[in-house]
């Protein structure tokens, strides 16, 4: 049976300030030489930004903002699609992540950007007027 080894400086003693300067952290004890932080109980709230108007001051807290919500869409052009599909597939989320034409967890809109010859099928893909125009012209359909 295998034994579970712990890994070399994984655990330290702990470090006791102010035994002398033999210690290695004697005299300032890390702390610096003078100032606030060196004093016990020195130190500034969170948030101080030493006189300056703090962040949480300068930034507006009133109103809504619907920026936690919004929804980032790739534009995919027409001549992509014609380049990427053959005649009848599918265009979904998933067939244009498998192509490439998306990346990660975004999704896509189509757009009337360049031509169309083939009949392609799109579900499930938010698509403009004017693409979906293009699209029925060409024989395709949108579910």
């Amino acid at each position: 049976m295998a034994q579970i080894v712990k890994p070399a400086g994984s655990t330290t003693r702990k470090t006791v300030v102010g035994r002398g300067n033999g210690s290695g952290i004697g005299r300032s004890c890390g702390r610096g030489h003078d100032g606030q932080n060196s004093r016990s109980g020195g130190g500034v709230r969170l948030g101080f930004e030493g006189g300056q108007m703090p962040l949480y001051r300068r930034i507006a807290r009133r109103g809504f903002s619907n920026y936690p919500f919004k929804v980032e869409r790739q534009p995919i052009s027409l001549f992509a699609l014609d380049a990427a599909y053959a005649e009848g597939e599918t265009v979904s989320d998933e067939t244009l992540r498998e192509k490439g034409l998306i990346k990660g967890t975004d999704e896509a809109k189509i757009l009337a950007d360049g031509e169309i010859t083939k009949k392609l099928v799109v579900e499930g893909v938010k698509i403009s007027a004017s693409a979906a125009e293009k699209i029925k012209a060409a024989g395709g359909e949108i579910k």
